[in-house]
């Protein structure tokens, strides 16, 4: 790997690295400290890193892990699982900081329980990406941060993604051409549809069922980003750094019930990057 390169993309990645290691640490100096023992990582490591940010993510989150287990032993066999996840792929999603009363309630939970429930509820990363940091399965880990809810007394999940999980997780299944993944996501009846701007720029009018739209998405969008389409999460396709096409989803009960590709100029102009789970103004 480049250094030069390698430094600027790190020091591009460090802010929302501390943020969360002093959310799951709730330590700013040892966070700090965690920052730069993932740096460390980074120069010493001779794999091909696909994906910086999620691979620092990964990093800086399970040195946090050893962190609070060497504070707080774990259980040996707290949740039984059958396999290992591989490392996350893709970028992940931030949210609104943990409030002080929040973080001292925390120290009630297990080492991996307490990152579970901090990476989903508190920076919306999907059970995907956080049962690879904590080398359990996506279930697992789910189970790991209901169960730190029931600890600390919020409310259960549902049992459902929440709509910006379905859409992340559709683009990714897209982009990474898994197409048992998008049929999974996608309603029987299905639709993709097109407003005549986007038609022009070569988008298909109308897709019908489940089977033809996966076949449309598989192995492809790899130009899109994660936008707001109003205050609903979306993605859209972008051209030299600018949005040209919005994929605007529509979500229910936790599969994808329709998506209509958008390119009025009034439309695209609305269209803002999304970081997160919810959008902030």
């Amino acid at each position: 790997m480049d250094f030069v390169d390698d430094t600027q993309l790190f020091e591009v990645e460090r802010p929302r690295l501390l943020r969360i290691a002093t959310r799951v640490l709730n330590d700013p100096v040892e966070a700090e400290d965690v920052v730069q023992a993932s740096w460390v990582r980074l120069q010493n490591t001779d794999s091909d890193v696909q994906s910086m940010p999620a691979w620092l993510t990964t990093v800086t989150t399970r040195i946090c892990l050893d962190r609070l287990r060497s504070r707080t032993p774990e259980p040996v066999a707290e949740i039984t699982t059958e396999q290992v996840v591989p490392d996350p792929a893709e970028d992940v999603a931030l949210a609104e900081t943990v409030g002080v009363a929040l973080q001292v309630v925390l120290d009630r939970l297990s080492p991996s329980e307490r990152v579970a429930f901090v990476l989903h509820d508190s920076f919306g990363f999907d059970f995907a990406t956080i049962a690879a940091v904590l080398d359990t399965t996506p279930v697992a880990a789910r189970k790991l941060a209901s169960r730190a809810r029931s600890k600390i007394g919020q409310p259960a999940a549902e049992d459902h993604l929440a709509d910006w999980e379905v859409v992340d997780a559709f683009m990714t299944a897209a982009r990474e051409g898994d197409f048992d993944k998008l049929l999974h996501l996608l309603a029987p009846q299905a639709t993709v549809a097109a407003d005549p701007a986007a038609v022009l720029l070569g988008t298909p009018e109308q897709i019908h069922g489940r089977h033809d739209v996966a076949a449309f998405f598989n192995g492809s969008a790899h130009a899109a980003l994660s936008v707001f389409a109003g205050d609903r999460p979306a993605a859209a396709w972008y051209d030299r750094g600018k949005a040209k096409v919005l994929f605007d989803f529509i979500v229910a009960d936790g599969v994808v019930q329709r998506i209509t590709f958008r390119a009025e100029p009034e439309v695209i102009a609305r269209v803002v990057r999304r970081r997160g789970p919810a959008r902030r103004n």
